[in-house]
């Protein structure tokens, strides 16, 4: 780490260790990452040069999700769960642009996302982030901050983008994900981004090997593996599609980039 580096650090960061969502943040072209992200990134690109175009997509079908959301479904409550570092635009501004009621609350573990999310969310009643872990939903639901902005009682978006896909086998994500319904009212809905393997592209294999030894886990997954997740719901149109085709604004065609088939959207909804 570098002099400079060190001294824009946040304080208790340990920015030797690669974080997901500063590797993240630099796919997507931010600032906010450290030279153990930035190895780890590089590491992608060398094998896939195209890599940022996975997070881009990504982060397009998120735009789409909460749109629709937030301007067709009439839900104004959105938590995202491993939000990540804030880029150039987010869930709140993308949700407040379709209903200007729409309250968001931000959770993650990473400490750096908590530092640079409080000081860029500047407004109040409208977003808030908070600490929290995908594994401990009882904390996340009963943390102050949330309950502050957000009526349980009442139908909520459940943001879940790019992190499942850092649930281990092991520690069965479908029961990972099953473990939030409780915690939301029927007319919830569960949006959900993953990793994709396609078993089309050669390189995934090499992929997967550089995000699970420099990140500490990235798993790819079948779609029909991935669908499961969202068990005890409605998977609604059109199911577990690739980023680009998740409600596109015309029709979805061609895929924009063959490497949009690595990372999938759905959306599902909580009936009772």
């Amino acid at each position: 780490m570098s002099a400079q580096e060190q001294e824009h650090a946040p304080t208790g960061i340990d920015v030797t260790q690669p974080s997901f969502a500063r590797v993240y943040d630099y796919f997507l072209g931010g600032k906010d990452n450290y030279a153990a992200d930035r190895q780890v990134a590089d590491m992608v690109m060398q094998l896939v040069p195209e890599a940022p175009v996975v997070a881009q997509g990504n982060r397009t079908a998120i735009e789409r999700a909460v749109r629709h959301l937030a301007g067709v479904t009439g839900i104004d409550q959105f938590v995202d769960i491993g939000s990540g570092l804030p880029t150039a635009s987010n869930v709140h501004e993308y949700a407040k642009d379709a209903n200007p009621a729409a309250h968001v609350v931000y959770v993650d573990n990473d400490p750096i996302v908590l530092a640079h999310g409080r000081a860029l969310l500047t407004e109040t009643g409208v977003a808030t982030v908070i600490q929290g872990d995908l594994y401990e939903p009882e904390k996340i639901f009963t943390d102050p901050g949330l309950t502050a902005l957000i009526d349980l009682s009442r139908p909520v978006g459940i943001i879940l983008a790019a992190i499942v896909h850092h649930v281990p086998d092991e520690r069965d994500p479908g029961a990972v994900v099953r473990a939030l319904h409780p915690f939301v009212a029927p007319g919830s809905h569960f949006v959900l981004t993953h990793l994709h393997d396609s078993g089309d592209d050669p390189r995934v294999e090499e992929a997967k090997r550089i995000l699970q030894s420099g990140l500490g886990g990235s798993y790819f997954r079948g779609r029909d593996e991935i669908a499961g997740f969202l068990d005890g719901l409605t998977l609604l149109e059109p199911g577990v599609v690739n980023v680009t085709e998740w409600r596109p604004e015309g029709p979805a065609g061609p895929l924009e980039h063959p490497l949009h088939s690595q990372m999938v959207a759905a959306m599902a909804r909580k009936d009772a």
